[in-house]
């Protein structure tokens, strides 16, 4: 399976540099590599990444990370409690996803 991680840094350096065209091919290439990455994969790119730099990734590529990872193990409630944290971390639009995620977590405990 191809590792996102890589993907991810680029994507953040695309954004740090505020250049569109390379946003926009390395957004491509984010994606591409996260669709076909496993749950253990995703998760390990997402916290490498996020331990370097808590704002590396955009919020709509942290989303769309955890919901994959989240597809692919439903029935985990760690991965479930750890998404919905991060969800809650970027702001009141998510809220309501976030609790979803807990109180699913909370059924499956």
């Amino acid at each position: 399976m191809p590792d996102p991680a890589p993907a991810a840094r680029n994507l953040s350096r695309a954004i740090d540099a505020a250049d569109s065209r390379q946003v926009v091919e390395a957004s491509r290439d984010f994606v591409e590599q996260l669709t076909f990455a496993t749950a253990d994969d995703i998760l390990a790119m997402l916290r490498e990444v996020l331990t370097e730099d808590w704002t590396a990734l955009p919020p709509w590529a942290r989303n769309l990370a955890y919901r994959l990872a989240c597809l692919q193990r439903p029935d985990d409630p760690q991965l479930l409690r750890e998404a919905a944290a991060d969800l809650l971390s970027v702001g009141p639009d998510w809220d309501t996803f976030a609790e979803g995620l807990q109180r699913r977590a909370d059924e499956l405990d």
